[in-house]
Formats: C-alpha cells, sequence, structure tokens
C-alpha cells in the first residue's frame, strides 16, 4: 500500500521568459496509475509545463510535489525551499520522458541505446542491463532489430526505441511531449499502442498529445491548457463531449 496521496502534485506553478508568461498558476494532481492527455493549441504552455516537471525547465514560482513530498518551492524566480541534493537526484530518476525528437545515439545499436542508461546512472551489471534491455525491448516490439542502428529504423521503431530507453530507467512516471508529432501519419499508429500497453500495466503516464482519439481512449483525465492556464479538465467523456470553456469548445471544434 502506497502511503502517498498524490504521486505528483503541482501547486501555482508559473514559468516567465522575461516579460513573456507561458505559465500562469497551473494545479494538477496525479494519483499513481492515473493516464492524464493534456491538450490544447500550440503555444499554450503544455510542452514547458511537462519539461518543469523534471526540471529541463526552472519555473518562476510555484510548488512541485514528489509523493506528496515537497521536492521544490520557488517565488519570483528564487527557491525558498528544496529537497536535499541526493534525494532530489533520486526522485528525477522515477521521471521518464519522452521527446518529439528521439535523440538516440547513432553510433550505438538499439540494445545498446537502451542499456547505456542502467548502466551509467543506475549501477547495474553489464548482465544485469542487457537482461532488462531485452525484456524492453521486446515490449516495444524491436526483438527483431535489436542489433540495428538508428539510421536503419523507421521514424517510429526509433521513438518506440526512445520509449524503451526512458522504461529502462524504471521510472515510476513516464512524461510524453507529443511523441507523434514527427511521425509520418502511418507510423503513428505503432508508437500510440505501445503507449496503450503500457496504461494497461498501469505505468502513471502524463502525455502532451494531438491525438485526441488516443486521448479518448485511454485518458483517465483531459486537461485542456490554453494561454498558459489550465482551463478545463475532466474525464474525457466531460471534456470531449460537453466542454464548458468557450477555448476548449473552440478548439475541440476545430481539431475534431
Amino acid at each position: 500500500m502506497d502511503d502517498y496521496k498524490y504521486i505528483l502534485k503541482t501547486e501555482h506553478i508559473s514559468k516567465a521568459f522575461g516579460t513573456l508568461e507561458v505559465l500562469k498558476d497551473i494545479n494538477l494532481e496525479v494519483e499513481k496509475g492515473e493516464v492524464i492527455c493534456i491538450i490544447g493549441p500550440s503555444g499554450a504552455g503544455k510542452s514547458t509545463y511537462l519539461r518543469s516537471l523534471n526540471q529541463l525547465e526552472k519555473i518562476t514560482s510555484g510548488k512541485i510535489f514528489i509523493k506528496d513530498e515537497l521536492f521544490l518551492h520557488r517565488e519570483h524566480n528564487k527557491t525558498i525551499e528544496r529537497i536535499a541534493a541526493d534525494k532530489q537526484k533520486v526522485m528525477l530518476l522515477e521521471i521518464g520522458m519522452v521527446f518529439q525528437r528521439f535523440n538516440l545515439f547513432p553510433h550505438k545499436t538499439v540494445l545498446e541505446n537502451v542499456m547505456v542508461a542502467p548502466i551509467a546512472v543506475r549501477k547495474k551489471s553489464k548482465e544485469e542491463a542487457m537482461k532488462l534491455a531485452k525484456g524492453i525491448i521486446a515490449r516495444v516490439g524491436l526483438t527483431e532489430k535489436i542489433d540495428e542502428y538508428p539510421s536503419k529504423l523507421s521514424g517510429g521503431q526509433q521513438q518506440r526505441v526512445a520509449i524503451a530507453r526512458a522504461l529502462a530507467m524504471e521510472p515510476e512516471i513516464m512524461l510524453f511531449d507529443e511523441p507523434t508529432s514527427a511521425l509520418d501519419p502511418e507510423l503513428v499508429g505503432e508508437v500510440l499502442s505501445v503507449m496503450k500497453d503500457l496504461a494497461k500495466q498501469g505505468m502513471t503516464m502524463i502525455c502532451v498529445t494531438h491525438e485526441m482519439g488516443f486521448a479518448k481512449e485511454v485518458a483517465d483525465r483531459v486537461v485542456f491548457m490554453a494561454d498558459g492556464m489550465l482551463l478545463e479538465e475532466g474525464t474525457p467523456t466531460e471534456v470531449f463531449e460537453n466542454p464548458k470553456n468557450e477555448k476548449a469548445i473552440n478548439f475541440l471544434k476545430s481539431v475534431l
């Protein structure tokens, strides 16, 4: 039994680049095993919010909690409180991320790409890392490509390797930043299918996505963002069939 209520929580998250406010007072609570899809127009702040969760972006103000523990509190660009550095490192390892671009090592095979982080960061032996990597590569359906280099793979296959690489760190939360947006339309399905399997297996996932069908089918909750604000949130049925916010209504009309 987990002794925390939320695996991840943000309170009053704001982020500004100079005078441009890209995130305004974002509050979100995520339970273990929940799949949350963040939708909204380009420039809404969706990716910035995702990147702030694993510290790729520094928030201007707000609080981030991991497993009910205060991970970081900042106000007016100054850190008020943060967890001890060693603990912070451990907590950040629990958050895996998959980007729009695959960022694979071109000179390493599929197997080597997936083995790198468990050895370098988790300090696993080569044997342990190889066993783990082979299992995860099988999960994403790429066993037959295990010795190929990225240049020999399709975009969809490369993105599945990127997902495998993130999973090899055995994270508790997976962040997906529009993982299909760089793919040709016919390759999108194979990546979404891997993500659906992860959701079925109980992985906590926060996905920024343009794939409305995926959000409808897989999300426990859909969050609509625009202008740096979280404007609507609910079950897929609530958000897609009965949106209340005018910007959400107009956005959904344009994409559905």
